[in-house]
């Protein structure tokens, strides 16, 4: 049973708290039960001052009682909601920091790739933007109001002790009954259905197309804005009718509720008037009894409420995520020293991979494939032939379903991973894109200027802005790149790794926005730098494909041709046929289609 508390998602958020700043939790928990308590306190003063006034005694010390009770509830709540405030902010700051720990401490990125993961790393983002719920530091205040109502309608129970044994258990259990029967705790569950999500999805996504840059010229041009605003609005209002409808309350739940609660309260108070009458509680005594059975009734909502599950519900998901987020993308750990390699070659030996999302469908099946060291070779094939999985395997964000990847005769997995990625430069389709100065864009890491410079001139970027300029208009000085520009900035940051010491290159489109004689001179460039490198390049372009030493054809996973471009055009196989079909098209002036081309052909050299 004790486990069963432990593993509940409102003791994590308890723990939580703990963790995010221990003295404040503690004051936190401290005034929430004086304000629990300090009702009951005030009945009994009530009582008391009623019982001196009935007596004829001294006033002075029962209406100072019952004023110091009285200015304290009125004090109380104001200093909880700063203290609810600001533990909330702590506590979100801490649960950012959990997030953000979950998704980098892995050495692999699988975690980040899992769907199911992916949904609940959703959640737990979200939970401090007010979208699910309040933010922590308005939730807080919430969940306090609720639980202050629970520890206050419990203390006032226990007061009926003094007047019936049995009258506490009978107006807790009533009370504590509406819980359960009206289900209040569900409401964050019912309100985060796997439908809800979806119409969350949509509505966020139709949001960040109306507020964010990227699509916003071409909303224009198009006379689109109308269209995201209609889809807005419809995917807003059906995300509210799902999450109301999980909010109504049922009319049979309520009508039990008032049956049950109305017999506790009935049975209860008619023993306090039947006592009062006959003379058994004197004035004082029924006046605090009929305030403390009243007061018993703050037990209905408090506590339990849909706040506190609003709350702790993303807390437990960000709590759980590392140990997920861990297990899914975990690297086995090597120690062997990784400087200098690759020196020989690399080599896939019977390599087969599959996405722990997808396991049963094999990306790479039985690949075999030798790299020599210092050289280039191109691997050409269709969308979704595994050319990026080739190289995030060998940047080892991911290891083999089985066989091995080589290096110098060493399995990558025996090397140390630090290690073995500071010998890996790559630019991926994807690219970062830094709010920082061009330098720090250059070099994450750090690098002497004159390095940073000869790189922004190997990539073609020279003059491109101070190293200092902030890329990005929103910061004073700052300046935008055209995406040209950003690809240049992202291959100067490859090719200052390479200036460090990287001996591997994978580019992944790195060029992708410029025209062709821009993107041959950038490759010129490339490979001019990395002439003592293995440099892995991705392009539809034949035109750069045919600069490589080698070129490899994938299809089903596996090499199906290997040979430099002369020897493939000679054996009119599928590199061939595919060369002169985007060959004839360029000739005449007009695009290749995938449809015409029966495969969209990529390179990764």
């Amino acid at each position: 049973m004790l486990e069963r508390l432990r593993r509940r998602q409102e003791w994590i958020f308890g723990g939580v708290l703990r963790r995010a700043d221990r003295r404040l939790t503690a004051r936190w928990w401290a005034v929430l039960v004086l304000r629990g308590v300090a009702p009951a306190g005030f009945a009994v003063a009530m009582g008391v001052l009623v019982r001196a006034v009935e007596r004829g005694d001294e006033l002075v010390w029962p209406l100072t009682l019952a004023g110091a009770l009285f200015v304290l509830m009125q004090v109380l709540p104001s200093v909880h909601l700063a203290l609810s405030q600001n533990l909330g902010d702590r506590t979100a700051a801490h649960l950012y920091d959990e997030l953000t720990d979950a998704c980098l401490a892995p050495e692999g990125i699988g975690h980040l790739e899992d769907p199911e993961l992916s949904r609940d790393l959703q959640v737990a983002r979200e939970f401090d933007s007010g979208m699910t719920g309040p933010p922590l530091s308005i939730a807080l205040d919430f969940i306090a109001s609720g639980l202050v109502d629970l520890v206050a309608g419990l203390a006032s129970a226990v007061l009926l002790v003094g007047f019936a044994w049995w009258a506490p258990p009978v107006l807790a259990g009533v009370w504590l009954a509406t819980h359960w029967l009206l289900r209040e705790s569900s409401v964050w569950r019912d309100r985060n259905t796997d439908e809800v999500r979806s119409a969350q999805r949509d509505a966020d996504y139709a949001y960040r197309l109306a507020v964010e840059p990227p699509a916003a010229k071409e909303l224009r041009l198009f006379g689109l804005a109308g269209w995201v605003l209609d889809r807005f609005v419809e995917r807003r209002t059906r995300l509210h009718e799902l999450q109301y409808r999980a909010t109504r309350m049922r009319e049979r739940s309520v009508l039990a509720c008032l049956l049950v609660v109305g017999a506790g309260n009935a049975l209860v108070f008619w023993a306090l008037a039947d006592a009062a009458a006959d003379g058994r509680l004197d004035l004082g005594r029924t006046v605090t009894f009929a305030q403390a059975a009243v007061g018993a009734g703050l037990i209905a909502f408090g506590g339990l409420n849909w706040a506190l599950d609003g709350a702790a519900a993303p807390a437990a998901i960000a709590v759980q995520l590392h140990e997920r987020a861990t297990a899914l993308g975990a690297l086995p750990a090597g120690d062997a020293p990784a400087a200098g390699l690759p020196a020989r070659e690399i080599r896939f030996r019977d390599v087969r991979f599959a996405y722990p999302a997808a396991p049963d469908v094999l990306v790479l099946d039985g690949l075999d494939l030798t790299v020599p060291a210092g050289s280039s070779l191109a691997i050409v094939g269709q969308n979704g032939a595994g050319k990026t999985t080739l190289a995030k395997l060998l940047c080892r964000l991911y290891d083999p379903t089985s066989g091995t990847i080589e290096v110098d005769g060493r399995d990558l997995r025996t090397l140390d991973l630090g290690a073995w990625r500071g010998q890996v430069a790559a630019v991926f389709q994807d690219y970062l894109r830094l709010e920082l100065p061009l330098r720090d864009n250059v070099a994450p890491s750090g690098a002497p200027d004159e390095v940073i410079l000869a790189a922004l001139a190997d990539a073609g970027a020279e003059g491109l802005a101070d190293l200092d300029t902030p890329l990005a208009k929103g910061y004073a000085g700052g300046t935008d790149l055209s995406g040209g520009q950003w690809q240049r900035v992202a291959l100067a940051r490859a090719l200052c790794a390479v200036r460090l010491g990287a001996r591997l290159v994978l580019l992944d489109e790195p060029t992708a926005q410029l025209d062709v004689r821009g993107e041959l001179e950038i490759f010129e460039r490339v490979l001019a730098a990395t002439r003592h490198c293995t440099t892995i390049l991705v392009s539809h372009r034949f035109s750069t494909v045919r600069q490589a030493d080698r070129i490899a054809v994938v299809e089903g996973g596996r090499v199906v041709e290997l040979g430099t471009h002369d020897e493939l055009l000679a054996a009119g196989g599928r590199y061939a046929t595919m060369f002169h079909l985007q060959a004839e098209r360029f000739a005449k002036g007009v695009a290749v289609t995938e449809d015409e081309e029966g495969v969209t052909l990529d390179v990764l050299t």
